[in-house]
C-alpha cells in the first residue's frame, strides 16, 4: 500500500508532490498566527491591548478561519486544484503584506468615528481588524481542506491524511505564535514582519506553480515579490501613529510595548501604546509634576515622626514600574541620602528613560525583571516601596493580591509604607476600593489621597499604625522650599485625603478580577455617555 506522506497527487495533468502541500498546510499555519499577533501591535498604538482587544481580535481571526475552512472545502471539492490552492495562497501573501499600509487610515477613521464613546475602543478595532485581516486570514483557511482534499488517495486513509496535514499546520501556528514576537518584531518592526509573512508564503506559491507548470501565473505571482518589498519598505520609516498632542521627537517598539515619546512646550512625555495615559513625565526646570508621581513620595509623612520637628527619614525606595523615572528622580531629591531600585519590565523603557528622561543617576539601580519576580528573588529591604506598573487600563493581576502585599510588607523596613497609583473614573472608584481592602487584609492602616485633575487615586498602606493628622505634622518638617512640602500642602488643598476600609472581597493569587473589575467601570462609563 502507498504512504500518502511520500506519495505524489495526480492533479491538472501534474504531478504534485505531496511535500509541497504539507509545505503549504505548515506555512499557512505559520502565517494565520502571525498575522493575528502581529495585527494587535498595529491595533495597540490605537486601542490599546486590553483583554477587549484581544477578545475580539482572536474571536475574529477565529471567524475568519472558520469561514475559510467552509469555502474552502467546499472549493477543494469542485475544484481540486492544486494550482488554484497556490493562488488563493499568493492572493493571501499579498493581502497579508498590505495590512500595515493599511492599517493607518482605517484605525484612524475607526478611531474618530468612536472617538466619544469609551465601549468605541471594542467597536473601532473591531472594524479596524475586519477590514485589515479579513482577506488574508479568510484565505489562509482554504489552506487545510484544500491540501486534505489532494492529498486524500482513498477512502481508507482519510484520518490519517486529514491527521497529519492538521498536525504539520499547527505546528507550523505554534511556531508562527512564537517567532514575530521573539525574532521579528523586536528586530524588524511590525511592518517589516508583515513583509516577512508575506514572503514566506509568496515563495512557495510561485515554486507551486512553476512545478505545476503554470509559468504565466507563477510569473505574475513572482512580480509581486518586489512589489511588496517596495510597498512596505517605502513606509517602512512613516510614523505609526500620529501624537494626540504635541511633538512626536521618538517612537519605537519593544516586544512588550509601543513606546513614544513626545514633546509639549519644552516638557517631555512618555506614552505607552494608545497613548491616553502619560507614564513619565520631565521638564527641565521643574521637578514637580502635578500628577500622581509627586504623591509617592508622601507616603512616609502618615508615620509618627523619629523625634518631633524632625522630618521622616527615608533611606531606600524600591519603584516597581520604574517607566521613565519620574517618582525616582523626585524621591532622589525629595530624601538626598536616599538610594532607589527601580524595577521595570521593558528593557526599551529604561533606554528611552535614559537618553530622554534623565534616568540616569548615580543613587538610582534599575532592574530589569517583573517586579513580583524581583521581590522573591532579593533579600533587601525599603522604607518605601511604590508600584506604578499599569499596562493601560490595567494592573497586572499579581500585583493587587493580599500576597503580594504580603510580600511587600516583607521587604518593608519596621516603620516602612507602601504606595500604589490605581486608576479609576470621576465617580467610579470600585477598583480602589478593591485594592484598599486587599492593602487592609495586611496593612493596619491604609489611606487614599484623590490626584488632582487626574483620574488616579493613590494609596497609601503603613506597616505600624499612623493616622492622617500625622500627616499635617510632618508635612510642616519641610522646608517651605521643599518639593515633598509642596506636594503635601497640594494633597492637604484638596481636602480628600482620608482613611479607607471598604468591605468586600479581597484579591487573592487564586481569584483576583482585576480585568473583570477593569471591564465594568469601563462599560458603565461608556452607557453613561451615549445616555448623556
Amino acid at each position: 500500500m502507498n504512504d500518502p506522506a511520500r506519495a505524489t497527487i495526480v492533479n491538472d495533468t501534474a504531478v504534485v508532490p505531496a511535500a509541497l502541500l504539507n509545505a503549504i498546510a505548515f506555512i499557512g499555519g505559520v502565517s494565520s498566527v502571525g498575522i493575528e499577533l502581529s495585527a494587535s501591535r498595529l491595533i495597540a498604538p490605537y486601542f490599546g491591548d486590553s483583554t477587549f482587544i484581544w477578545a475580539n481580535l482572536i474571536g475574529l481571526t477565529l471567524a475568519f478561519l472558520s469561514l475559510g475552512y467552509w469555502l474552502g472545502g467546499r472549493l477543494a471539492d469542485r475544484y481540486p486544484s492544486a494550482a488554484l490552492l497556490c493562488v488563493i495562497t499568493a492572493v493571501a501573501a499579498v493581502a497579508a503584506g498590505l495590512v500595515p499600509l493599511m492599517s493607518r487610515p482605517i484605525l484612524s477613521a475607526s478611531l474618530q468615528a468612536f472617538d466619544n464613546v469609551a465601549v468605541g475602543a471594542f467597536y473601532g478595532s473591531l472594524v479596524g481588524v475586519l477590514l485589515m485581516i479579513a482577506i488574508p486570514i479568510t484565505l489562509l483557511g482554504f489552506v487545510s481542506p484544500f491540501v486534505i482534499r489532494l492529498r486524500l488517495l482513498g477512502v481508507t486513509t482519510a484520518g490519517r491524511t486529514a491527521g497529519d496535514v492538521y498536525a504539520i499546520s499547527t505546528v507550523g501556528s505554534i511556531i508562527g505564535s512564537f517567532v514575530p514576537v521573539v525574532v521579528l518584531i523586536p528586530w524588524l518592526g511590525t511592518r517589516l514582519t508583515f513583509l516577512v509573512l508575506a514572503l514566506i508564503l509568496l515563495i512557495p506559491s510561485v515554486a507551486g506553480l512553476l512545478l505545476l507548470g503554470r509559468r504565466r501565473r507563477a510569473f505574475l505571482a513572482g512580480l509581486l515579490v518586489p512589489l511588496l518589498v517596495v510597498v512596505v519598505t517605502a513606509t517602512a520609516n512613516a510614523r505609526i501613529r500620529p501624537p494626540e498632542w504635541g511633538n512626536l521627537i521618538y517612537e519605537t517598539e519593544s516586544p512588550y510595548n509601543y513606546i513614544q515619546v513626545v514633546e509639549d512646550d519644552g516638557v517631555r512625555m512618555l506614552a505607552l501604546n494608545e497613548g491616553h495615559a502619560i507614564h513619565s513625565v520631565y521638564a527641565p526646570d521643574s521637578l514637580l509634576t502635578g500628577g500622581p508621581w509627586d504623591y509617592f513620595m508622601l507616603g512616609p509623612l502618615f508615620n509618627p515622626l523619629p523625634v518631633s520637628g524632625t522630618k521622616p527619614v527615608v533611606d531606600s525606595a524600591l519603584l516597581i514600574g520604574l517607566a521613565g523615572g519620574t517618582a525616582a528622580r523626585e524621591l532622589s531629591a525629595a530624601y538626598p541620602s536616599i538610594e532607589v531600585v527601580g524595577v521595570e519590565l521593558d528593557p526599551k523603557i529604561v533606554e528611552v528613560g535614559k537618553e530622554y528622561f534623565e534616568l540616569e543617576q548615580p543613587n538610582i539601580e534599575v532592574v530589569t525583571a517583573d517586579g513580583r519576580y524581583y521581590l522573591k528573588t532579593t533579600d533587601r529591604t525599603f522604607d518605601l516601596i511604590g508600584v506604578d506598573a499599569y499596562r493601560q487600563p490595567y494592573i497586572p493581576f499579581h500585583l493587587t493580591t493580599r500576597e503580594f502585599f504580603q510580600e511587600i510588607s516583607d521587604h518593608l523596613t519596621d516603620d516602612g509604607v507602601v504606595v500604589i497609583n490605581v486608576g479609576r473614573t470621576a465617580t467610579d472608584y470600585r477598583l480602589v476600593d478593591a485594592i484598599a481592602r486587599t492593602m487592609n487584609a495586611v496593612y493596619p492602616d491604609v489611606y487614599a489621597i484623590d490626584v488632582e485633575g487626574y483620574r488616579n487615586t493613590i494609596l497609601v498602606a503603613t506597616k505600624q499604625p499612623s493616622a492622617v493628622d500625622q500627616f499635617r505634622r510632618s508635612t510642616s518638617a519641610f522646608a517651605h522650599e521643599s518639593i515633598v512640602r509642596s506636594a503635601a500642602q497640594r494633597a492637604i488643598a484638596s481636602g480628600d485625603i482620608r482613611r479607607i476600609d471598604p468591605d468586600g472581597e479581597v484579591f487573592t493569587d487564586d481569584h483576583a478580577p482585576v480585568e473583570r473589575v477593569i471591564d465594568q467601570i469601563i462599560l458603565d462609563a461608556a452607557l453613561e455617555g451615549e445616555e448623556e
